[in-house]
């Protein structure tokens, strides 16, 4: 597969954006590009990546992103690899409100798999589309800000970002559930 690979800086950190022009494939931080690369071979195989400035305009949507210019991800088109189960988490992750949160067993019950919390974490974190595929507002069932790919910290800036007021620190309850608002 002929993958498009452009890095640019954002107040994350750099992030490498993967595409093929029309979709975007993956998202990632440069200091997992390791992971990225796994990710990739996980959902296509062989792949070929080659430096391109702004492939299909979705890095330039993404640094408007960045710069409070919230709405801008949501309709930016994303193929993924990955199986059914892993499409369906994927899925549902786009439809939680922007400045929402979801818990893993509420989006396990979203889906109509209301046992398979474990599953539903254990595909959030093989999400290869984070930001976009947002990743980021699945919580805790106490409302802890827990595991994102990205760390802790930037899954709070990203958070914070879309106007979720989160607590000092990540481990204190919250009353954002998706049932309500951050």
């Amino acid at each position: 597969m002929e993958l498009l690979l452009d890095r640019f800086p954002s107040p994350l950190g750099d992030i490498l954006l993967v595409s093929d022009g029309a979709f975007l494939r993956a998202i990632e931080f440069e200091d997992a590009e390791a992971r990225l690369h796994q990710l990739l071979r996980l959902h296509y195989g062989r792949y070929h990546l080659s430096d391109a400035r702004d492939p299909g305009g979705f890095s330039g949507k993404i640094r408007r992103y960045m710069e409070g210019e919230l709405r801008i991800i949501d309709d930016i088109p994303v193929a993924t690899g990955g199986t059914p189960f892993q499409r369906d988490v994927w899925a549902a992750l786009r439809t939680i409100p922007l400045g929402s949160t979801i818990s893993y067993g509420a989006l396990a019950r979203q889906i109509g798999r209301p046992k398979a919390v474990r599953a539903v974490g254990l595909a959030n974190g093989a999400n290869p589309v984070s930001i976009v595929v947002p990743c980021h507002r699945v919580i805790g069932s106490n409302g802890a800000l827990t595991g994102y790919g990205g760390g802790i910290e930037r899954k709070r800036w990203l958070l914070r970002h879309e106007g979720c007021p989160l607590p000092a620190r990540a481990g204190l309850p919250q009353k954002s559930l998706f049932e309500g608002v951050c």
